[in-house]
């Protein structure tokens, strides 16, 4: 976590009467991190995924309830804080139409969602050597905002 992102998540903590979580992570959206951080902030964008063998790969552990993330722009400059209140592995091709719409991105329809995941996921694969298969596993997360940076 870089030094922003760590003063933010003090910051923010100082200001709560209760104990700091210990375990916190910064990130950025993939895709579009400007706009996919906005439309958190704005409370249209409640949910995420990500494929879970790119976890496997990166040796980096699933999203848990309770988790908390500071969310980065596209500068790695810290935007907000989220909370982690739901998270469920299944393939994409099995994504039900209301968590594609509480993603929040494009047109919100089910259409949208699918064609620019599949997108963005074909490509992702590709850089490690894998292909893209519609029985591919997700983790999809939902969220809460915490905290926007002023």
């Amino acid at each position: 976590m870089n030094e922003a992102s760590q003063l933010y998540w003090n910051t923010y903590w100082d200001k709560q009467k209760k104990e700091k979580p210990s375990k916190v992570s910064a990130w950025q959206f993939g895709g579009n991190p400007d706009y996919l951080a906005q439309l958190v902030i704005d409370g249209v964008k409640t949910a995420t995924c990500s494929g879970h063998i790119l976890y496997e790969i990166e040796q980096e552990p699933l999203p848990a309830v309770n988790d908390y993330s500071i969310i980065l722009n596209s500068k790695d400059e810290p935007l907000a804080i989220i909370k982690t209140v739901d998270v469920k592995i299944m393939p994409i091709n099995e994504v039900p139409e209301e968590f594609a719409i509480a993603e929040g991105e494009g047109d919100r329809t089910y259409r949208y969602w699918k064609e620019v995941h599949v997108e963005f996921f074909t490509e992702a694969l590709s850089k490690v050597g894998l292909e893209f298969s519609e029985d591919m596993l997700l983790v999809c997360e939902r969220f809460e905002l915490v905290d926007e940076k002023k």
